[in-house]
């Protein structure tokens, strides 16, 4: 275990911290967009000529190096509506997206919880004597009414 750890710490110290160069953070920035007219593909993947469009503002933007890689993609998202971000921001009404998975979650589990506690409340206890003899009443006059 301690093998594991320390080859996984060494990994993790080598990884690099980010895209290295301008094509790099392009890719990076246009894995993170989605295409406008197609559906569910992600600029970076999509031919489409509004995918071409936005990987190419992208590609300037970078180029310019004026604008980090959250404002290139603010802007693309204040240029093509919220629907071109892939991954919904966690804030304001987009973040229901990732809360009601969640609440849904926790509802259902303390639902259940709620429902196999009263369940086994509710449980049959055992038989008693007096069951017991109620039964055998019962089935000895149910022996002698097929009797007769």
């Amino acid at each position: 275990m301690l093998l594991l750890v320390g080859l996984l710490l060494v990994f993790g110290s080598t990884r690099s911290g980010g895209p290295l160069t301008q094509q790099d953070r392009i890719d990076s920035i246009a894995k993170n967009l989605a295409c406008p007219t197609c559906s569910g593909e992600s600029v970076y993947v999509s031919r489409a000529a509004a995918a071409e469009s936005i990987r190419t503002e992208v590609a300037r933007q970078v180029g310019s190096g004026i604008r980090s890689d959250d404002e290139i993609i603010t802007f693309i998202e204040q240029r093509f509506g919220g629907q071109v971000l892939l991954v919904p921001r966690a804030t304001g009404l987009d973040a229901l997206v990732w809360a009601l998975p969640a609440a849904a979650l926790v509802i259902s589990a303390s639902f259940l919880v709620s429902v196999f506690a009263r369940w086994n409340r509710n449980k049959p206890k055992a038989p008693t004597t007096q069951d017991e003899k109620l039964v055998n009443r019962a089935l000895a006059q149910e022996a002698t009414k097929q009797d007769d």
